[in-house]
């Protein structure tokens, strides 16, 4: 949690296709007021917009909600459209909109879930907010790029490269979820609205994506121009997963080692940080509050989140409160035994929830699947244990100090979902205010992209690539750290790939996305995914475009996504 202020400022906040603005009609530039003009004037105002572009990237492990209502006044999860309905993630308790659909699909997947048209506005948000960056750093003339800490090239370029990246990670999204997506690299004006959007064939999105990232690659730093913002080594990443995406292997090959081979970037495989004295485990300490930042020494972050309590712009996430079973609520012996606390992280209340598959692949004596890492079990605690919480009840027969285990033998199924409190969970974003666990909110700082996500790209381009030792010794190193069994290369297949990538990132990587680009969504959702997978069909591996945009294309017919006509 930070203390610093984090400003939001006006950068044209306005939905592709559901709103307009217009132009100041009087040929006048009041200072007072926060324009196009008078806000990107200076390497300050472009700063001030590009923190507004953060502040809405950051919205995407908020909760889900339209405008004018603002990005955070909603609890579900905006991110749960990537990691929901896979093989290792499931709707549990009263699911909603996308997550029904997860549960259901067939026709409940449809172009009026309003989840759909919410992230839909969410991302064209951003790229039109970054096209207005770009824009205005591009072509006017006017900017005194001097007030910034390099030369006046350096400074512009470092500007348009945020904006440029952010825009292609705006579009990363966009085409994992829909494919064909209208491709808007202009500035939004009063003069230029349109009703006559077409769908860009997602290799020509791609193709504007690549050339993004290629740019914002020559002019990002290596580390982060503040905490919470994009390096250089993310953009390498995502510049990887593109070219498997293309099934270009050797470019991914080389982007990924481009990263990895960066010697700021390292794999965090000794204890540190704010927990480093008390018992635990290097891969748990990366996900500490107070750990997260590269300038709090996670060498191993290519980009973190910031979220602040009580700060202008600071914002709150909801990943503890979608991801954490209600365990307050779990029966033990007729009692309901377990308070709620800073310790435990808060409260949950388990939307979405680890399947029997993200579990039984794991070895026992994997750090990554450790009570620090995944809970299992809960110690019964007196007063003084629980402060300012009063103390766990005693089911009969236990003692504090005795351990209450978790059940790991069923799985989450339309027989039981939504009533399963005693499941086990992923910790790796726990946290909660420590005066008030039972707030819906949280406001540590997180890691969103990490470096071991790139040795498993590099993993899989060599596996493409045909070698399969190469793969495996690639593979080791995140195991070794884990403390998990080797591999040899007769082990390495794209299922093994998949399972490493779930031992690792499960929670952080947007598995609909790994899944959908590795052509395993389908048959791993159906085979591992025992709540709603069974009712998936192959038109669900896109998303039906929603239907309020396609009524709003007034001038031109807006093609739906195949099946949902």
């Amino acid at each position: 949690m930070k203390t610093i202020n984090k400003v939001r400022i006006p950068v044209l906040l306005m939905a592709l296709f559901l709103a307009a603005c217009s132009r100041d009609l009087l040929n006048e530039k009041p200072e007072h007021l926060a324009t196009t003009s008078t806000v990107y004037s200076s390497y300050a105002g472009f700063q001030a917009g590009i923190n507004g572009l953060y502040n809405m990237v950051r919205a995407e492990r908020s909760g889900n909600s339209g405008y004018p209502g603002g990005l955070y006044s909603n609890l579900e999860l905006r991110a749960e459209m990537y990691f929901n309905g896979t093989d290792n993630f499931c709707a549990n308790t009263s699911p909603s909109g996308f997550g029904q659909a997860t549960r259901d699909w067939a026709n409940r997947n449809n172009s009026l879930v309003g989840d759909y048209s919410l992230n839909f506005s969410w991302l064209y948000n951003i790229v039109n907010a970054a096209n207005t960056v770009i824009s205005q750093a591009e072509n006017r003339t006017d900017v005194n790029w001097t007030d910034g800490p390099g030369t006046v090239e350096e400074n512009k370029n470092r500007v348009i490269a945020e904006a440029k990246a952010i825009r292609a990670h705006a579009y990363r999204h966009l085409t994992f979820l829909w494919g064909d997506v209208p491709l808007a690299l202009e500035e939004s004006k009063g003069s230029n609205i349109r009703t006559d959007w077409t769908r860009t064939p997602v290799n020509e999105v791609r193709a504007q994506m690549k050339s993004d990232w290629l740019f914002a690659e020559q002019y990002l730093g290596i580390e982060p121009a503040d905490p919470g913002k994009i390096t250089r080594g993310a953009v390498e990443h995502y510049l990887a997963e593109l070219y498997l995406v293309q099934n270009k292997p050797d470019s991914a090959l080389y982007w990924a080692n481009k990263c990895i081979n960066t010697p700021n970037y390292k794999l965090i495989t000794e204890r540190f940080g704010v927990r480093a004295s008390e018992p635990g485990v290097p891969f748990a300490d990366m996900f500490y509050d107070g750990n997260a930042l590269r300038t709090q020494g996670n060498t191993e972050s290519l980009w973190s989140f910031e979220f602040a309590y009580q700060i202008t712009g600071g914002e709150h996430s909801v990943m503890r409160r979608v991801a954490h079973n209600s365990y307050e609520l779990m029966t033990v012996g007729g009692v309901r035994p377990l308070q709620l606390t800073l310790e435990r992280g808060g409260r949950g209340v388990s939307k979405i929830t680890i399947t029997r598959y993200a579990l039984d692949v794991y070895e026992p004596q994997d750090d990554r699947f450790s009570n620090y890492v995944i809970r299992k079990y809960f110690i019964l605690n007196d007063a003084s244990q629980n402060t300012p919480n009063i103390a766990d009840i005693l089911p009969p027969g236990y003692h504090y100090g005795d351990t209450i285990k978790l059940n790991l033998d069923q799985d989450i199924t339309p027989a039981n979902s939504g009533a399963v409190y005693d499941w086990p969970f992923m910790r790796k974003f726990e946290s909660t205010l420590p005066n008030n666990p039972s707030n819906s909110g949280q406001y540590n700082d997180q890691v969103y992209l990490r470096l071991a996500d790139t040795y498993l790209l590099k993993a899989e381009a060599l596996y493409k690539l045909g070698d399969l030792e190469g793969a495996a010794e690639t593979i080791n190193i995140l195991r070794t750290r884990s403390n998990a069994s080797l591999i040899d290369a007769s082990q390495v297949n794209m299922d093994f790939i998949l399972d490493e990538r779930s031992r690792e990132l499960i929670f952080e990587e947007q598995r609909r996305y790994t899944l959908l680009r590795t052509g395993k969504w389908l048959e791993r959702v159906r085979k591992y995914n025992k709540n709603g997978g069974q009712t998936a069909a192959a038109r669900d591996t896109l998303l039906p475009i929603p239907q309020v945009v396609i009524d709003a294309n007034l001038t031109a017919t807006m093609p739906q996504t195949p099946g949902y006509d």
